[in-house]
């Protein structure tokens, strides 16, 4: 199976066992807020428009509150079942590539959205899908980085990102590279470098 159907099964578990007002790592947003987000992303898609232009986001919030009755569980449900037949998040391979990032790293966000988490456990063919993810999406997710990056897993597997002046080495499993390249804090890293390197690169932002 494919990291967006094994991400998008998993999120809908995590968020049955975290009820609708758990906070996470999306500023301001509880996991309602979460879920109505990506049920307008992949229902709504002409609503979805201000998740990446800002001066449309009034338009995906509107579309984003009309869930604010809707039972929770049927939330879940709609989620669980995918997208509808016309939505092109129902052809596989662009589901793969649209979705594998986006439910992995929200999966994340409601598990990490409180103290005391803890990383899943290794999982051979997740953590494969997400190396192969940080050497297809690397240069975007690091392109406001002003040094070279690259990533390291503890048993020594490399992969160059982005080349630059200057260089920090990222180091981790490769779930925890992948939260950390898209702009969460909450994930356990370890960065190496030249001092002013590693200055630098902590004030650029990183994620798409």
């Amino acid at each position: 199976m494919s990291l967006a159907t094994t991400e998008r099964a998993a999120l809908c578990d995590e968020m049955e066992r975290s009820g609708p007002d758990r906070p996470t790592l999306c500023a301001g947003w509880t996991s309602r807020d979460l879920l109505a987000h990506l049920l307008v992303r992949e229902r709504q898609p002409w609503a979805a428009s201000g998740i990446v232009v800002p001066a449309l986001a009034p338009i995906t919030e509107r579309a984003m509150s009309g869930y604010a009755d809707t039972p929770w569980s049927e939330m879940i449900a709609e989620l669980r079942d995918g997208p509808p037949a016309w939505s092109p998040y129902r052809v596989g391979k662009v589901d793969e590539f649209a979705n594998g990032a986006e439910f992995f790293v929200h999966h994340e966000d409601v598990r990490r959205g409180e103290p005391g988490w803890e990383p899943r456990p290794p999982d051979t063919e997740r953590d494969g899908a997400l190396w192969a993810l940080l050497g297809r999406m690397g240069r975007v997710l690091w392109r406001r980085s002003p040094v070279g990056v690259v990533v390291r897993r503890p048993e020594g597997a490399v992969q160059v990102v982005r080349t630059g002046p200057g260089l920090v080495t990222i180091v981790g499993e490769p779930a925890e590279i992948v939260l950390h390249a898209f702009g969460r804090d909450a994930a356990r890293v370890s960065l190496e470098g030249a001092a002013a390197d590693l200055e630098t690169y902590g004030r650029a932002s990183r994620g798409l």
